[in-house]
């Protein structure tokens, strides 16, 4: 299992600014500095229509007690499963408890994570990525041990959650355990420092995943939010829970029948927020391609196959991941084709 440990201080970039840009001329900010200021700089301040309510309605989001189904209920696994797909049908978002990860392994990554983040910015920048890699700091820094661990620990669950999709979806257990057995997954450290004036910026801008399952730790602070029909709501932290959402690769492995959802992180005038983001990817080589039993006259293929280092390059280099994320990847990869049957000789 290919994983990458990124350490990331996210503060918000204007909407329209071109990702090309960002690679090239990368914005250096102090935390330390920034959290007291009453300017903000106007990298950091987003479009009129595109600022946050910092008091959005909670969102309703299933509690999945995985205790039964990791101890091997039947019953329980049915239970779970259904209200996955129900949750996934919805929105993609749900809350797992009883999950099984050391309590004190997620308490770790939270502490080297605020021992890192409370570095002077000179020692920080020595671990500042190369432009056009992901953006914040590269994982040689950080106490590597622990977030590896702490990967292989969110591995196993998220090919358990795999097991309850693969359940909810009719395509059974093991289906989609094994196509993510062997995945190649990303670990991030989100870092966001209070601002002055919260009601002018965002943590995180809105988008969707374009991986194929994310699991997310957050502290007791709270700024996640999510778009359900077109009206924001919040996610407030639980204590023990992990949050779970469905991204892109996931929709479009389930034919579009799950929903990879449009979120966005806030920020607030007093308090830093932090969260450990885990993000499970495909092997490299795998083709995303839905199970036969999702494909049928009625349900017609979505989308065309890919592997996960193609939707990646995309994302990465020429849009940013949004809820027509699928739309526009797949007209990208159909004019490459096209290019690419023009170029051969005749």
């Amino acid at each position: 299992m290919a994983i990458d440990c990124i350490t990331s201080m996210i503060m918000p970039q204007p909407s329209n600014q071109e990702i090309k840009e960002q690679d090239e001329h990368p914005f250096v900010f102090d935390a330390s500095v920034l959290r007291h200021q009453l300017h903000i700089p106007s990298q950091f301040i987003w479009p009129d229509e595109e600022k946050a309510c910092l008091d959005e309605p909670e969102l309703q989001v299933p509690f999945i007690d995985l205790g039964g189904f990791l101890s091997g209920d039947p019953l329980a696994a049915t239970q779970a499963s259904r209200l996955v797909g129900e949750a996934c049908q919805k929105h993609g978002f749900f809350l797992v408890v009883n999950h099984g990860i050391d309590r004190q392994l997620i308490s770790d990554a939270h502490l080297y994570m605020d021992h890192f983040f409370s570095l002077p910015l000179s020692h920080k920048q020595r671990a500042q990525r190369m432009p056009g890699e992901h953006c914040g700091y590269a994982s040689s820094f950080t106490a590597r041990n622990v977030y590896q661990d702490y990967c292989e620990a969110m591995s196993n669950l998220s090919l358990g959650i795999m097991e309850l999709l693969g359940m909810s979806l009719g395509v059974g257990r093991a289906y989609f355990r094994e196509f993510f057995e062997e995945n190649s997954s990303i670990m991030r450290l989100n870092y966001y420092p209070p601002c002055q004036k919260p009601e002018l910026t965002l943590g995180t801008g809105p988008h969707c995943d374009p991986t194929s399952l994310t699991i997310l730790h957050q502290d007791q602070v709270g700024g996640l939010q999510v778009c359900v029909d077109n009206e924001w709501h919040s996610i407030k932290p639980a204590l023990n829970a992990f949050v779970v959402n469905v991204g892109d690769t996931f929709m479009a492995l389930s034919n579009g029948r799950y929903k990879s959802c449009l979120h966005r992180a806030v920020v607030n005038r007093e308090t830093t927020r932090k969260s450990l983001a885990f993000f499970l990817c495909p092997r490299s080589d795998k083709v995303v391609s839905p199970p036969c039993e999702l494909v049928d006259k009625l349900r017609p293929r979505l989308y065309p196959d890919f592997t996960w280092p193609m939707l990646l390059e995309f994302t990465q280099k020429h849009y940013r991941a949004d809820m027509k994320t699928l739309e526009a990847f797949t007209n990208w990869l159909q004019r490459k084709t096209q290019h690419s049957s023009t170029q051969l000789p005749t």
